[in-house]
C-alpha cells in the first residue's frame, strides 16, 4: 500500500502538548460533521462508518465486524493505535493520510477543532459510557 508521506512524517511531529488543549463541549459541536456516519455513546452502533467508543487510545481497524478498507487495514497492521498525533493527521485530511481508503471526507481543517473533537472522543470509554478521568484505556491483545 502506498501511504502518504508527508501525512505520516506530520503525524510524528505534530507536538502531543498542542493536542492535549481540545475542549471536549466545544468537540461536541464538532462531533456533528461526523455523526452522519459515526456514533458514540452507550448505544452507539455502526453506521456507515464504525463507532468510535474509545477510540483515542484503539488500536486501528479493531473493532469486531466492521468492513475495514483494505488500506486502514494495513495501515494499522502491527499494533499501531489510533493516539492523539496520528487521529489529528488522520482528521486534517483522511483521503491523503490513507491512500484508497474508504472514509469519504474531506477532513478538518482547523486545528483547535481537531483538537476539540479529541478531547470529546477521550470522554468516552469502550462501552460507550462517560469516562470518568485519567488516560484513555489501552487495549492489549
Amino acid at each position: 500500500m502506498k501511504y502518504t508521506v508527508p501525512a505520516l512524517i506530520l503525524s510524528v511531529l505534530i507536538p502531543a502538548p498542542a493536542l492535549a488543549d481540545g475542549d471536549p463541549a466545544k468537540g461536541k459541536r464538532v462531533f456533528n460533521k461526523c455523526a452522519i456516519c459515526h456514533a458514540v455513546g452507550p448505544d452507539a452502533k455502526a453506521k456507515v462508518g464504525v463507532e468510535l467508543n474509545g477510540v483515542v487510545g484503539r488500536p486501528i481497524a479493531s473493532v469486531e465486524g466492521f468492513d475495514y478498507s483494505p488500506a486502514l487495514q494495513a495501515f494499522g497492521a502491527g499494533g499501531k493505535v489510533w493516539d492523539e498525533a496520528t487521529l489529528s493527521a488522520y482528521l486534517a485530511d483522511p483521503m491523503k493520510f490513507i491512500d484508497k481508503g474508504k472514509m469519504a471526507f474531506v477532513g478538518i481543517k482547523k486545528q483547535n477543532e481537531i483538537d476539540h473533537l479529541i478531547a470529546y472522543l477521550k470522554t468516552f470509554d469502550l462501552d460507550g459510557s462517560l469516562r470518568q478521568s485519567g488516560p484513555a484505556p489501552q487495549i492489549v491483545d
